[in-house]
């Protein structure tokens, strides 16, 4: 990382895992990125506003999902920093990456709510995948983040069944 952005602060994100009635997961490919990567909702938690909303609201405005219930909110809090190719750049340059709080919603609505034509749309496509698949789908300077989300839910879903 260049000096001059060493000392700059992580921003406080939040991610969410959406669950199907069947398990699998939801991912969206962005539109910023030409390659074919895809990432579970996420974004950043404004002033004043709790993780657990931020969540909420991040999900209806990425994807326009809001027919969820809370499964469970994950240990602690995973962290990341932006590749030097995007320091300065991502975030208007104020933060050298992000640290998220994660949870696991179920979506309790239908395929045919679920849009991404949203007001300000982020993605380009969406799919539903196993939870095995969102390490291989990752831009890779989350994969660290993906790869502890990925146990997480694992072990809850072990448990819960």
């Amino acid at each position: 990382m260049k000096d001059k952005f060493k000392n700059l602060p992580l921003r406080s994100g939040v991610g969410i895992v959406v669950l199907n009635k069947d398990n699998k997961i939801f991912v969206a490919r962005r539109i910023d990125n030409p390659k074919n990567f895809w990432q579970m909702p996420q974004g950043g938690v404004d002033h004043g506003e709790d993780f657990l909303t931020a969540a909420y609201r991040e999900l209806e405005e990425e994807t326009n999902i809001k027919n969820v219930e809370l499964i469970e909110e994950l240990d602690g809090l995973l962290t990341y920093n932006l590749p030097d190719r995007l320091l300065g750049i991502i975030w208007k340059g104020k933060y050298k990456g992000q640290k998220q709080k994660w949870f696991l919603m179920r979506h309790l609505g239908e395929d045919h709510e679920i849009n991404i034509k949203t007001k300000k749309p982020e993605f380009l496509d969406w799919k539903w995948v196993d939870l095995k698949e969102i390490t291989e789908l990752v831009v890779d300077f989350k994969l660290h983040v993906y790869q502890e989300v990925q146990k997480k839910v694992e072990k809850i879903l072990i448990n819960r069944s």
